[in-house]
């Protein structure tokens, strides 16, 4: 019989190595964090300040910032995503196991033509998705969807185009409607797809001038 040799201290070296290096790494962020919560407070006391100011004199009315305040914050989240900028997750977050809207499409009779484009669209996971440790998300851009080279979901089979995380899907895909998105269907009903889909630059493509003639054609 083989007896085998009692683990020696100096084998679990390397994982006490590995949690230093983590443990260094997380106060480098933290000690980070801190520093930018206090210039942010410091920023947000000075305009705060400006703003009872301006407002005491006469200048601006509550009323007139409240609106311009929500048509910069959407520029704004817009410039970040485009940049892929900040930390992105879904903001309301619903359970998505509970959610009632989910859409039924009758995929198998479209995905020959649509090549499952839906599955090439971005968006942000919630604390749910990142919490439950099966979707994945993008390394270089937290918490988006994470995508392959080819510009498709990770998580979508290729060649059958069936999802392989179908029970644990993100809540966008869930909910997500692609009868009236005429990025997809130009006609849905008829099943005629946008030509556009095909192109490697889909869906950024979209917003070109040069496509949309290509798609109003």
């Amino acid at each position: 019989m083989t007896v085998m040799e009692p683990q020696r201290e100096n084998d679990f070296v390397p994982v006490r190595d590995l949690r230093q290096e983590v443990s260094e790494g997380l106060f480098y962020t933290h000690v980070r964090l801190s520093q930018s919560t206090s210039k942010t407070l410091e920023n947000s006391a000075f305009l705060y300040g400006l703003i009872e100011l301006l407002n005491e004199k006469g200048i601006i009315s509550t009323d007139e910032l409240d609106a311009r305040k929500k048509v910069v914050g959407e520029r704004l989240i817009a410039h970040l995503k485009e940049k892929g900028l900040g930390v992105m997750l879904q903001d309301p977050e619903e359970d998505k196991y509970s959610f009632p809207g989910e859409v039924k499409i009758d995929c198998e009779n479209r995905v020959h033509l649509c090549k499952a484009t839906c599955c090439r669209l971005r968006f942000a996971l919630s604390k749910q998705d990142v919490h439950e440790g099966i979707i994945k998300w993008d390394l270089g851009q937290p918490y988006m969807i994470a995508h392959d080279k080819d510009h498709y979901c990770t998580h979508m089979e290729r060649g059958t185009c069936r999802c392989t995380v179908r029970e644990n899907r993100p809540l966008p895909c869930r909910g997500y409607d692609c009868r009236n998105d005429r990025r997809i269907w130009l006609d849905f009903e008829n099943k005629i797809v946008n030509p556009n889909i095909y192109r490697e630059d889909w869906p950024q493509c979209e917003t070109s001038g040069d496509v949309e003639k290509e798609t109003a054609a």
